[in-house]
């Protein structure tokens, strides 16, 4: 393994749009913070500056594996590899060797260093406090009043510690993008020092260093612009100092205070817009096409699509019932599911990115996420999902069925999580797994990793005490207890597709215990068939069947019943097929 990776390519890039808002990228601040205490600096650009220099006298090229990583940055392998896996799946540009690598050539890739710090200087961001819910009374009917493991560690459990006593919820998306520009503007000289180069001769100090159009576009990692955030557009055809550069010359370097200036002036911009949009929305009446309008205050059982690509759709507060969203349904490449309860939720689409919060007894299907999935401050949740990567933080009594190219990475309080291999399909499973760049042949469902108890990154973490306890790792379900879970064929015209089995290969003690399960029920079904009974005899069994088949129910999981959706009804109607002998 070589510490040195050839630089790649640039790719060509597009007009900038005629309205350029400076807006946050959202994706490192929501899924790119790792609890690696080593990896968070107090004086992020005095350490970085140095270790910065370490890095490129290693690798001239610019490029480091997880080998150099570790061995700089005095953390483990796994850690490391965890970084570069991370930095992958919240980078700018999907061009980038990284990105488009396969599992196994991450190293041979490796990462760009200037990403790499930047990166690693964000680990020192903390995330904005929630905020309090508009309805109190509505939610506090949904709050878990007790819970199994209160006074064991945290106080609350984690529904109750979001929300409980203090009736929080998640921020909005513009208190969100403020709270990530104020933290872009009071840490841009440090950005750019750690991007900027000195001018031979031209003494020390931030008056020497200058920027590079190349340097520059690495702020992309951080920042983008254009209507809406663009997509697909270079940062630095939205600068007045390198727009409409010659792209078989380079770009005259630009001093950093400059750049700095020029920034600064569009945080400030930003910020305002942000603030005469929130005034507005505030004053005058909702508008279904607003952001920050949540779906529990307006319908339960519809979703609030954003209007673009740069922003998610929100599926909130859905509460004792069904929910299914295909493709064309959304808009946008993420979806934020909060706040739901006793529900079975079914996001059946490709998607960048995915974040569940705040739910409860709920099962809940998320199509193909080709970078990451975040699952936080849920209890007594069923999660099946294809996807990259997931994160897991702050989870009670959950229980993951996974199709996932990387480790699953648990941080956080968490208590009796559980595992498994994927186990369900639908037509269209294998086409969105192909767009995003998911690969069946590698799951790694059952090699979590772990990190700490305390996430430094979260206002709502852990009493302080425990900084040195390492989080609960999941454990594997039986495979005894594992069922296929069957996704109702509810869609009419948008049902075909070439999908139709579980494209996930099963693990041998799985693949027998379903072999058994399905052995079984076909025994029973015959012995039923062939019984020398009475019609009014058989009417009695099939009654009895029903009141055995709902005892079994509630006492298995007596949330199943609290809510007709939450055991789809093709498994019940597969139940039923045992007894229903009389047609």
């Amino acid at each position: 393994m070589t510490d040195c990776i050839d630089p790649s390519t640039s790719s060509s890039s597009s007009p900038p749009p005629p309205t350029t808002f400076l807006h946050p990228r959202r994706e490192p601040f929501e899924h790119g913070l790792l609890p690696i205490p080593k990896l968070i600096f107090s004086d992020g650009a005095t350490t970085l500056s140095s270790l910065k220099h370490k890095l490129t006298d290693r690798c001239p090229t610019h490029r480091v594996d997880s080998l150099a990583v570790s061995e700089i940055f005095q953390i483990s392998t796994d850690h490391a590899r965890l970084v570069l896996d991370t930095l992958a799946s919240v980078l700018h540009s999907d061009s980038d060797p990284l990105v488009k690598a396969r599992p196994g050539e991450i190293d041979s890739v490796g990462v760009d260093v200037h990403d790499l710090i930047l990166f690693l200087y964000i680990q020192s961001y903390k995330r904005l406090l929630p905020r309090s819910h508009k309805d109190s009374a509505s939610v506090a009917d949904v709050w878990p009043s007790t819970s199994a493991f209160d006074g064991y560690l945290s106080a609350l459990s984690p529904l109750q510690l979001v929300r409980s006593n203090s009736r929080r919820s998640m921020p909005s998306q513009a208190d969100e993008e403020a709270h990530q520009l104020s933290y872009f503007q009071k840490h841009l000289a440090n950005i750019l020092s750690l991007l900027a180069e000195p001018v031979e001769g031209e003494g020390e100090g931030e008056e020497s260093l200058v920027l590079t159009m190349e340097r520059f576009e690495h702020l992309g990692f951080l920042i983008q612009f254009g209507e809406k955030g663009s997509d697909g557009i270079h940062l630095s055809q939205a600068a007045p100092f390198f727009a409409n550069s010659d792209p078989d010359m380079p770009a005259v370097p630009v001093p950093a205070t400059q750049v700095h200036d020029w920034l600064l002036q569009n945080v400030a911009s930003a910020l305002e817009h942000i603030s005469e949009r929130v005034s507005a929305k505030e004053n005058g009446p909702s508008s279904a096409s607003d952001q920050d309008v949540a779906m529990a205050d307006a319908c339960t059982s519809s979703i609030k699509a954003s209007p673009s690509a740069r922003g998610p759709s929100f599926i909130e507060g859905i509460s004792k019932s069904s929910f299914v969203k295909q493709a064309s349904d959304l808009k946008g490449s993420s979806v934020k599911v909060l706040n739901c309860h006793d529900s079975v939720i079914y996001i059946l689409a490709p998607l960048r990115y995915a974040t569940i919060y705040g739910c409860s007894d709920a099962t809940i299907v998320v199509g193909a996420v080709g970078k990451a999935v975040r699952v936080e401050h849920c209890e007594r949740v069923h999660v099946i999902t294809a996807a990259k990567r997931i994160c897991i933080a702050n989870c009670r009594e959950c229980m993951f069925f996974l199709g996932v190219n990387q480790r699953p990475l648990i941080v956080g309080d968490n208590h009796k999580l559980q595992v498994a291999p994927y186990n369900t399909f639908y037509a269209q499973l294998e086409e969105h797994m192909n767009q995003v760049g998911i690969e069946a042949t590698t799951n790694k469902w059952d090699e979590p990793l772990a990190l700490g108890v305390v996430d430094p990154h979260d206002s709502l973490s852990h009493p302080a005490g425990v900084s040195d306890v390492q989080a609960e790792l999941a454990t594997r379900l039986d495979p005894d207890q594992f069922t296929n879970f069957l996704i109702p064929n509810w869609f009419g015209g948008e049902s075909t597709g070439s999908t139709s089995d579980n494209p996930f290969p099963l693990p041998d003690a799985y693949m027998a215990s379903q072999q058994r399960n399905h052995k079984n029920l076909g025994e029973i079904k015959q012995i039923l068939r062939e019984a020398p009974l009475e019609e009014t005899r058989k009417r009695d069994l099939s009654c009895a069947l029903h009141v055995y088949f709902k005892d079994w129910l509630y006492g298995n999981n007596p949330s199943v019943i609290c809510c007709h959706a939450y055991f789809p009804l093709l498994v019940f109607w597969k139940f039923l097929s045992i007894w229903n002998f009389l047609d």
